[in-house]
């Protein structure tokens, strides 16, 4: 009897010790699941695809191996939309963070008063709060050639007839570039608004004492305070822009003859236009690795801030 007690205790303590360690796993359990069907699933088939023939349209997709990376890398189309997303990558980034800290430091100023701030933060926040399409709607409206920048220009004379921004192949890309700087501009300036709320006014008040000046001090003190959130902000904005689709789909569509084709674009083509599944799937892993690689770069420098 005394045996069977002991081997019911032990039992029940075996069990209950099983269950305190699969608890945790228990929580992760539906997370992981989630990661594993809308991530790790799909990434697992389009990297399969890229390794065949006739992916999607095909019953029996013949293994290919590398070709088909061999021959997008040696397509002039696909090397012409990954010029055209490292322009318009850079030249948004860079403009972010210039438009972005020039009105965050604006905004910092003790030379505003509290109701004009408030007035102008509602205002600079405003193409955040705009979805895709609103602002793919509104900049078709502005540089329209019977629209309002057209007319401004013609004004002043900086232009003699009516601009086709969308339709010019010398001036899509510019056009295309300064919606998506006007779209993503107010993420740098929140971000950097509350890093500059963080820095310790006695570090402005030390620089003072020994004769810094006011550019000294934005060099010395705010900019290396700064540093973690732009490294931060500008890979999470490398990450976005080579992926941005929406704002280039409804308005040029990756044209006239290529010049705004990007590589979401160009992918997007490959899938529903030309039904070229394996391709497209080559394309979206080249951007993936690519992905990968800044995500990489994102989270170590993470870690060494942390």
């Amino acid at each position: 009897m005394t045996a069977l007690r002991t081997g019911r205790v032990s039992s029940r303590f075996g069990s209950s010790r099983l269950a305190r360690k699969a608890t945790p796993y228990g929580f992760v359990a539906p997370t992981a699941i989630l990661l594993i069907a809308l991530m790790v699933v799909p990434i697992v088939l389009v990297i399969s695809y890229s390794v065949s023939t006739g992916s999607i349209t095909s019953k029996d997709a013949p293994f290919t191996g590398i070709t088909n990376y061999v021959t997008l890398l040696t397509n002039p189309d696909f090397w012409n939309a990954a010029l055209n997303t490292l322009v318009f990558t850079v030249s948004s980034v860079v403009a972010h963070l210039l438009i972005g800290l020039g009105f965050s430091l604006m905004l910092n100023s003790r030379l505003l008063g509290s109701v004009p701030r408030a007035i102008f933060r509602v205002i600079y926040i405003l193409p955040w709060l705009f979805t895709a399409a609103i602002i793919a709607v509104l900049w078709r409206l502005l540089l329209d050639p019977q629209g309002v920048v057209n007319y401004l220009l013609q004004a002043v004379h900086l232009a003699g007839s009516p601009i086709a921004w969308f339709g010019d192949p010398g001036a899509a890309l510019f056009a295309v570039t300064v919606m998506n700087i006007w779209a993503g501009y107010p993420f740098f300036m929140i971000s950097l608004l509350a890093g500059l709320q963080g820095v310790p006014a006695d570090l402005y008040e030390a620089a003072r004492v020994d004769g810094a000046s006011g550019f000294q001090q934005f060099l010395s003190v705010t900019l290396p305070q700064l540093r973690p959130i732009i490294i931060s902000m500008a890979m999470l904005d490398v990450l976005w822009t080579t992926q941005q689709f929406a704002l280039i789909w409804l308005t040029t569509g990756g044209g006239p003859i290529s010049v705004t084709e990007m590589l979401s674009t160009f992918t997007y083509k490959l899938a529903f236009t030309g039904f070229d599944f394996s391709m497209a799937a080559t394309s979206a892993v080249i951007v993936l690795i690519f992905s990968l690689i800044v995500a990489i770069f994102y989270v170590r420098s993470q870690r060494s801030e942390s």
